[in-house]
């Protein structure tokens, strides 16, 4: 048995406004519910915008790099980020590398990767969720979700699905301190005829703990990674 990513969750301040922010950068509907947007293609995930009264402090452990198709379809995809409501964001980069760093209205760092990138051909406009963490995370993840590992070098890892869609990417070292609750965390849900308890018991096994963060009694199990980072598993769908 294995889990399957159904959503990237995000805490926000005002979680209606920065669904529509992204809903109108990656040309996605909002739900009824005004704070999640379905997937655009299969395989793909939500993304949940969830409220928050705890600031931004620091870079997210998750940030999401977005494809271009020309130098002119990547200067429209900025543009358009700044007219919703985004930045542009210094985080070291330097002047002759192709992407541009921008950050969305409450902070959450993005990158808008240039055309021609050989790694992330195919992996449509999502193309990525780029994580700080280890070798050993990355190795964790692949077995929680049954996605082959597509990158393994330098400490460096990702997976991808069979069917393709977005990769999850982890850094390596060095990985930044944990000062806090992630802003963006992973929801995954085992498949319809799967077994929520049985689904925690395996992911414990490869090296999750599950994590008491005041959440009361919910239908969903708050865990965290190898690397402490946390996720939540849902009840099958």
């Amino acid at each position: 048995m294995t889990v399957h990513l159904v959503a990237l969750c995000v805490d926000a301040i005002d979680p209606q406004a920065l669904s529509r922010f992204w809903a109108g950068l990656l040309d996605r509907d909002v739900s009824d519910d005004g704070i999640t947007l379905p997937p655009s293609d299969d395989p793909g995930f939500e993304l949940t915008f969830r409220p928050t009264r705890a600031e931004k402090s620091g870079r997210n452990q998750i940030h999401l790099h977005l494809t271009s198709t020309s130098l002119d379809d990547q200067q429209r995809i900025v543009a358009r980020a700044l007219e919703l409501g985004g930045r542009h964001l210094d985080v070291g980069q330097l002047p002759e590398e192709g992407h541009v760093v921008l950050a969305d209205p409450e902070g959450n760092e993005f990158c808008v990767i240039e055309p021609g990138n050989a790694y992330l051909a195919g992996c449509g406009f999502l193309a990525e969720l780029a994580c700080d963490g280890t070798r050993d995370v990355g190795l964790f993840w692949s077995a929680a979700t049954g996605w082959p590992l597509v990158w393994d070098q330098d400490e460096e890892t990702a997976i991808q699905s069979p069917r393709g869609g977005a990769k999850v990417a982890w850094g390596g070292p060095p990985v930044a301190p944990k000062t806090g609750k992630n802003r963006l965390h992973l929801h995954l849900a085992p498949g319809p005829d799967g077994d929520q308890a049985a689904e925690v018991d395996r992911l414990v096994a490869l090296g999750a703990r599950r994590l008491d963060l005041g959440q009361g009694e919910v239908s969903w199990v708050v865990m965290a990674d190898p690397d402490g980072n946390e996720f939540c598993v849902l009840t099958p769908r």
